[in-house]
């Protein structure tokens, strides 16, 4: 409970509200805001604020305030590649990536964690690519104050096993881009797919090292993937032939080519029919031909993952399911929407 005292006793003291400042018509404000700790030099400018006795909180040694609370908090959460002040701002500190990457949550952990109640942890959504500087996540304690062994579980949960909050970075890979089909490859119509496929390398810090073309034949499709493989490609990304078309052979012809731990299909509205697997311990990826037509698809949620080194399994494609149909708004705002949440 708050007690009256005078300013000169309140070194120390913590401020349960806000002390306001009028200067005439131009200012307005919080002087000293709710929390504050009272310094010595802060008694001469509380008694022109007319502060001569005011209310304080009073800490005992069980005993912890939001700012001391929120560093411990913030100290815990954050992983690799994690930035953020050691001065909160209202009793609240921001948890900023240290890179461009994709950020990881330790959602079991962050469920435990705010189930403590009076700490909290907001965060972005698991597997979100984001860019150095960018918020990803804030802590606080909601209370002024709370008990140091509440703070102390908080911080032992959030450090029990993997952490809370990281930016994983993203390997910058050379892809090899085949590019099937008997329309393209016989100048029927003008592929589409490489200028596509440059620009989301590009956003992601890869590069296509070259760009194959094979017809509709299974023993040539093989060739040209391996062909990638042997100029040095570390990534091998296929575009087309991947539904029930007679034609459509890119799929056969990647396990010709000794494509290993192979999916086919995803839960996923742009991407039903695309393909993972790896061949020689590199990715490989069949991409089918609404990649050409839609801005997003599948492969701009699994890309980012398979670039931080994930292995991609049969769980992690169905767990897509939710959150996996893209609105196709008229104006894309990816990934600031809920595709792939």
């Amino acid at each position: 409970m708050p007690k009256i005292i005078p300013v000169e006793k309140a070194i120390g003291k913590v401020l349960p509200h806000d002390i306001t400042e009028i200067v005439g018509n131009e200012k307005k404000g919080a002087a000293f805001k709710k929390g504050h700790i009272i310094r010595p030099e802060d008694i001469a400018y509380l008694k022109r604020l007319g502060k001569d006795n005011i209310f304080v909180l009073s800490l005992d040694a069980s005993e912890i305030h939001e700012n001391e609370a929120a560093i411990i908090l913030a100290r815990a959460l954050a992983g690799k590649e994690i930035d953020y002040s050691t001065i909160p701002v209202e009793g609240k500190i921001a948890l900023k990536a240290g890179i461009d990457g994709l950020l990881r949550i330790n959602k079991e952990s962050l469920l435990q964690f705010n189930m403590l109640g009076e700490v909290m942890c907001a965060t972005l959504h698991d597997n979100t690519p984001v860019k150095k500087g960018e918020t990803v996540a804030a802590t606080r304690l909601i209370p002024l104050i709370t008990t140091r062994k509440l703070i102390a579980e908080a911080e032992r949960i959030a450090m029990a096993g993997s952490p809370v909050v990281e930016v994983l970075s993203l390997k910058k890979a050379k892809i090899g881009l085949v590019i099937t089909g008997n329309e393209v490859f016989y100048g029927r119509i003008k592929d589409k797919f490489e200028e596509v496929l440059r620009a989301k390398a590009k956003a992601l810090g890869s590069e296509i090292l070259l760009v194959r073309f094979a017809p509709d034949d299974k023993q040539t499709i093989a060739s040209e993937i391996h062909y990638c493989a042997q100029q040095g490609a570390d990534l091998i990304v296929t575009s087309g032939g991947m539904s029930v078309d007679p034609d459509d052979v890119t799929r056969e012809s990647i396990m010709m080519a000794g494509a290993r731990d192979v999916i086919y299909g995803t839960p996923v509205l742009p991407g039903a029919m695309f393909l993972s697997g790896t061949i020689d311990n590199r990715p490989v990826l069949g991409l089918p031909a609404c990649g050409m037509f839609h801005k997003i698809t599948v492969l701009d949620l699994l890309l980012p993952r398979i670039l931080s080194g994930e292995k991609i399994g049969r769980l992690d494609i169905a767990e897509m399911g939710h959150g996996g149909l893209c609105r196709n708004c008229p104006t894309c705002s990816y990934p600031v929407c809920n595709f792939g949440k």
